[in-house]
């Protein structure tokens, strides 16, 4: 398949799509589904090229609050890739709609937003405001798998 428009921005931005997400032997989920025009992806964390994770730990103690919004682009990037695999190419993708971002963070740490950020600032210099701004939440959790310091699903709306 030809390289599309959203691809050649990537391009532009410096920025390569790491390896798809797999759910991890034993589990019991897959990364992505389609019903209708709708894209539900499960959520991914801070996987590196290798697909190991590249972050650990809690914001506000292992993880600096710059840190982890670094680790939500890169769970932005994580996102963009499995959406590729499942579509085809990124031109499908009409609206990302929702955002969850999940920040394993320490007791009193009130900076979610400003974490997720790292993925829907992503999303929008990919995607443009029209495509991808999303509605979001951003919560706390007392922990997450493997403790990643964040962890983001999307609802994506895709064209035929």
């Amino acid at each position: 398949m030809a390289e599309g428009k959203i691809e050649q921005k990537l391009a532009e931005l410096g920025l390569e799509l790491p390896a798809t997400f797999s759910a991890p032997p034993g589990m019991n989920f897959i990364s992505a589904v389609q019903a209708g025009d709708l894209l539900f992806l499960s959520g991914h964390g801070p996987n590196g090229p290798d697909g190991k994770l590249a972050y650990r730990g809690k914001v506000g103690a292992e993880v600096s609050q710059e840190d982890g919004y670094a680790a939500a682009r890169l769970t932005g990037l994580n996102l963009l890739a499995t959406m590729k695999k499942h579509l085809g190419s990124l031109d499908r993708v009409a609206k990302i709609v929702k955002v969850l971002g999940m920040v394993n963070a320490v007791d009193g740490f009130e900076k979610q937003p400003f974490v997720i950020n790292g993925a829907s600032d992503l999303f929008v210099a990919v995607f443009g405001d029209e495509i991808g701004k999303h509605a979001r939440s951003a919560v706390g959790m007392g922990g997450l798998p493997n403790n990643m310091p964040v962890e983001i699903e999307v609802i994506v709306q895709v064209h035929p």
